[in-house]
């Protein structure tokens, strides 16, 4: 049964093509835009270009609107009973969970997969290495973001919030240093927003932590980050879980 919900599940996602446009079409138009159809997209970036470096962010903004918008309508369905409708069946809440977040990692390499597709066939260059840790770092570190939708849609319980949260990550992922290089005091801020740590991680491989400015940031700042943010949303998850329960 859990394959089967899984694999309808998966389906109904893929037939939402508005979601799947912005999932991942838009990231794949970004990194054509603004990596491969530059000039300066065969310039050094690390063990890479720098259109691979755009290549790394857009997939990795692909991957984190996927598993926001996954997680954020698997709360929605729960609490607006669509978990009474799954207590009558053999599935576990466990099991539940699980298919979503297979589902959503699914969804995410979608994404990931048509960019660097685009970028093996354009102008994205690097080592092996890179390309195969950057893929890596993306699929896990989007599972972060999943748990930022879980806990929108439990707070809000509407579809509308959750298309919000989703419209949200395009703030972020400008105040993230994933759109534009940022520098000076807004570089400074970023380092302190939810984006940041997640695809400094990503690019790492790549960078190994040089900066577009010529400075070198340490590999600590990017997991402290990613690790800090994924604790306050796994914490505001489980309290709004637990409202939840107490309400009922």
């Amino acid at each position: 049964m859990n394959v089967t919900f899984a694999g309808l599940e998966l389906r109904r996602v893929l037939r939402d093509y508005v979601s799947m446009f912005f999932i991942a079409v838009l990231p794949a138009f970004f990194f054509v835009l603004f990596g491969a159809a530059q000039d300066f997209s065969d310039e050094n970036a690390g063990n890479g270009n720098v259109a691979m470096y755009i290549m790394v962010s857009m997939a990795a903004y692909g991957a984190v609107t996927a598993t926001t918008g996954i997680g954020g309508m698997a709360a929605v369905e729960r609490m607006q009973g669509w978990g009474r409708q799954l207590g009558l069946t053999p599935l576990a809440d466990s099991s539940y969970v699980a298919m979503k977040a297979g589902v959503a990692l699914v969804i995410a390499t979608v994404p990931v997969a048509l960019i660097y597709l685009l970028g093996a066939l354009t102008s994205a260059e690097g080592s092996a290495t890179a390309w195969a840790l950057s893929v890596a770092l993306v699929l896990l570190g989007a599972g972060v973001f999943a748990i930022y939708g879980l806990a929108v849609g439990l707070a809000f319980r509407s579809e509308a919030a959750v298309g919000a949260a989703s419209g949200l990550l395009v703030i972020m992922a400008f105040l993230g240093n994933i759109f534009i290089p940022l520098s000076g005091t807004l570089l400074t801020i970023a380092k302190f927003t939810p984006l940041y740590g997640y695809v400094a991680l990503a690019r790492y491989p790549l960078t190994e932590g040089h900066q577009v400015d010529g400075s070198h940031e340490p590999l600590w700042i990017a997991v402290t980050n990613v690790t800090i943010w994924a604790a306050i949303f796994g914490l505001v998850a489980t309290a709004l879980v637990r409202r939840g329960r107490e309400r009922q």
